[in-house]
């Protein structure tokens, strides 16, 4: 048995000592739709991991990445059994970092989580055990003695940074006077500003809560312990989607295992003061904030839109750290809260290119964030093309699928890059990407997953459909029906659908043979929706191509909105490139045509 001649040095964000089998991998994943939470395989197909299992071992990647609710993934995981040993890490993940923190907290189980920096962790690769002890990571080529003794770490009695300054009303929540909910929430808030390094707390003025998913019984546990402790939110809150059509699961064939928790899990954060809005998509609402407001919302898309189109300002919170925020009204000074940290930190330039569709945004925002990682882009050479809202809302969701990045910046388009110069540092150069059209048929055939023509469910919705989206969509479908052996369906928010409704757009979309769902959305959408025979699904959205071979088990079509009504009508995909898209197949070798 040999191991490194001297232990690698990090810092610990969770205390603790484990021992396993070093599964290492240099891409970033979301544990949310990327991690089975009930076995702990990873089920992202685009992942280098893609079929591994990660419970009992210490998985090393350099970060998360994409949905807000892997934290509670990470929670669930470690309460059923099927976490890794220890999360060792190139840089600090607050989202997975905060799954662990809160199963610590009221579970009473955790494991260690170590951030050891990019350069120790590229040394990492080939190593095949690894033994996590507080801050020192040892590396084995042979499994490590089995009678090893982990040392016990107990949490500190006050877990949170005393450095902080704190107000009357802070100290007030911490000292339990407003209840022993938003004693815990505060106990929360503190720990988490000490791992970020804040200094001081802000006010916000809203929340939009991540955590009424149902990821499994330990996300209804504990929103019921909150409830149980007299839990009431202190700002404005408005509620994700949840799992289930709470209004229809039944009707629409939900099993009852999945139905009855996951409509009590909304039920459960409804009795806590949030608003019954149950979209992945607030910014729809009129409640949604304006520039430069402070708010704390949760939901990868949510965020990234919130703080690039909208200018309000936001971290990209985990799950229960954003009921824990609403729970307090505030929030640690750190991050995109302050002007200095919004600023761009990545060039990358879009060539010239003609006959945009709604195809390109998606597609874009997917590839720039693989490129981003967790580095706030700008974004060049979309000036003249002049996105929309919907456009911008599905290059966010995208771009938040593959980058840990809470913004983007738009030259000529976004509020803050109407001036480009505004969001540079005075005298910084930074790294430049200059894009070119095969780097973007590249990654058009990841997201087209599947290899048959056929088409038997079209998923629209993911993010909740706009109402601009609906009136789009009625023109397409206008005098039209589709097949009969495929199903089309649409996620939205109720707000959303019942002016859609008032505007004449939704009896034409019955006329086609659409179905509505509300509340739920297709991360969370499986059977009897998608029907147990069906094989190939077809979007046009950049997310859930991304993420529907691992959450659906079926191979995606990913295209524009417009080709998804002709495979409705015809049960079939084109395999048509979109035209602007079409000259990058010109160029290549005849070996890759």
């Amino acid at each position: 048995m040999t191991s490194t001649p001297k232990p690698l040095a990090g810092r610990s964000l969770v205390e603790g000592a484990a021992q396993g089998e070093l599964l290492f991998a240099d891409t970033g994943l979301s544990f949310w739709g990327g991690v089975d939470p009930f076995s702990g395989e990873v089920i992202d197909r685009h992942h280098p991991l893609s079929g591994q299992c990660i419970a009992g071992r210490v998985l090393a990647i350099p970060s998360g990445r994409g949905s807000c609710t892997g934290s509670s993934v990470m929670m669930e995981l470690i309460s059923n059994g099927h976490a890794p040993a220890a999360l060792v890490l190139a840089e600090a993940d607050e989202i997975l970092t905060l799954g662990v923190l809160v199963a610590q907290t009221l579970f009473g189980r955790s494991l260690p989580v170590l951030c050891i920096g990019k350069e120790a962790f590229a040394g990492l690769r080939g190593a095949g055990f690894a033994r996590v002890e507080g801050e020192r990571l040892s590396l084995f080529a042979q499994a490590p003695a089995a009678d090893w003794q982990a040392p016990t770490f107990t949490p500190a009695d006050r877990p949170f940074s005393s450095a902080l300054n704190l107000s009357p009303q802070d100290q007030a929540l911490l000292d339990g006077s407003h209840g022993k909910a938003a004693q815990m929430a505060m106990q929360i808030v503190l720990r988490m500003a000490e791992l970020q390094g804040a200094e001081q707390l802000l006010d916000v003025t809203q929340a939009h809560i991540d955590g009424c998913i149902y990821t499994g019984p330990a996300s209804l546990r504990f929103a019921e312990q909150l409830v149980q402790w007299g839990a009431k939110v202190r700002v404005p809150t408005t509620l994700n989607s949840i799992s289930v059509d709470q209004r229809r699961w039944r009707e629409l064939g939900i099993d009852p295992a999945l139905g009855e928790p996951a409509s009590a899990l909304g039920d459960a954060y409804m009795a806590m003061g949030a608003q019954l809005s149950f979209t992945c998509a607030p910014y729809l609402l009129d409640s949604a904030p304006t520039l430069g407001e402070q708010v704390v919302w949760a939901e990868s898309n949510a965020v990234v839109y919130a703080n690039s189109v909208l200018g309000a300002r936001t971290l990209k919170y985990p799950d229960y750290l954003d009921i824990c925020i609403a729970l307090t009204g505030r929030a640690a000074s750190i991050g995109c809260h302050l002007d200095s940290r919004r600023k761009a930190q990545l060039i990358v330039e879009v060539p010239p290119l003609d006959g945009l569709d709604d195809s390109f945004y998606p597609l874009l925002g997917y590839h720039i964030g693989a490129l981003s990682g967790s580095r706030i882009p700008l974004v060049y050479g979309l000036e003249q093309a002049q996105p929309g809202l919907d456009d911008l809302k599905a290059f966010g969701a995208a771009f938040a699928t593959t980058s840990a990045a809470p913004l983007f910046h738009i030259a000529g388009v976004t509020p803050e890059a109407l001036d480009p110069a505004q969001v540079l540092e005075p005298g910084a150069t930074l790294p430049t990407e200059r894009l070119h059209l095969k780097d973007l048929l590249h990654s058009w055939r990841e997201l087209n997953s599947a290899r048959e023509p056929q088409v038997d469910v079209v998923s629209l919705g993911n993010p909740h459909f706009s109402f601009s989206e609906f009136a789009a969509l009625a023109r397409l479908c206008q005098g039209r029906h589709k097949h009969p052996d495929v199903v089309v369906a649409i996620t939205c928010g109720r707000a959303v659908l019942e002016q859609a409704r008032a505007a004449g757009h939704i009896a034409g979309l019955e006329r086609f043979g659409v179905t509505l769902v509300t509340d739920t959305c297709w991360c969370m959408l499986g059977e009897p929706v998608i029907p147990p025979a069906a094989r190939t699904l077809m979007t046009n959205s950049g997310k859930y191509a991304h993420y529907g071979p691992g959450l659906a088990g079926r191979p995606v079509h990913f295209a524009s909105l417009a080709e998804c009504v002709e495979s409705a009508c015809s049960g079939q995909a084109s395999g048509r490139l979109p035209t602007w898209l079409q000259p990058a197949v010109c160029k290549e070798s005849p070996a890759h045509v």
